[in-house]
């Protein structure tokens, strides 16, 4: 079966709500890997790329800051990818958020207490600095923009670097319903693609 790489954003986890929607929807079609990413960035890289080089999966999916993630992970591994909302300044996001706070939702290490500081701040603005660097998979990377996004509007600067957007009719984090209705779809096309490449 073809496999499918979800990376969640950035309060979330391996079960968040987009990540289990995908699972179902996809149970006997996919194998959809839900990993939990860690909190720097360069940890969370390192850790994407490890996994790509063990399950080399075929597509990538990411929302948010995983979609961040997700669009540089691409660069390298050269599969098609969707990214959902994608947050690509995520410096900006933390920077307004200095403090402690808990994940969404449930971690499989049991660690639900986080921090965001100034350092981690300044870990993302390094990545950040980067992240258009090898851009060449202009057909492979696809936009998905909710329409009542109000965290992300990246769409403009996604459009300078790649050449196809959609929209649904959601917020930042899709519920399960819109992943269903909306990301699923487009993954399969972008499985089709891949079928109809070999």
């Amino acid at each position: 079966m073809p496999k499918i790489l979800f990376l969640h954003g950035f309060y979330a986890s391996g079960q968040c709500v987009p990540a289990t929607a995908l699972r179902e929807a996809f149970m006997g079609r996919a194998i959809v890997l839900t990993p939990d990413l860690p909190i720097h960035p360069a940890d969370a890289i390192s850790l994407i790329r490890d996994i790509c080089e063990k399950e080399r999966p075929d597509v990538l999916v990411g929302n948010s800051c995983g979609a961040f993630y997700a669009q540089m992970i691409s660069q390298t591994i050269d599969v098609p990818t969707l990214l959902g909302n994608p947050h690509f300044k995520m410096s900006d996001f933390l920077c307004d958020r200095i403090g402690n706070h808990q994940y969404k939702s449930p971690r499989a290490n049991g660690i639900q207490d986080f921090t965001i500081d100034e350092q981690l701040v300044h870990e993302f603005e390094d990545v950040e600095a980067h992240q258009f660097d090898h851009c060449n998979n202009k057909d492979k990377v696809w936009g998905l923009f909710g329409e009542e996004d109000n965290l992300a509007h990246f769409e403009p600067l996604f459009l300078e670097h790649y050449r196809y957007s959609y929209h649904f009719p959601g917020g930042h984090t899709p519920t399960a319903e819109q992943v269903k209705l909306w990301y699923v779809p487009l993954i399969e096309r972008l499985l089709s693609l891949l079928s109809q490449s070999c």
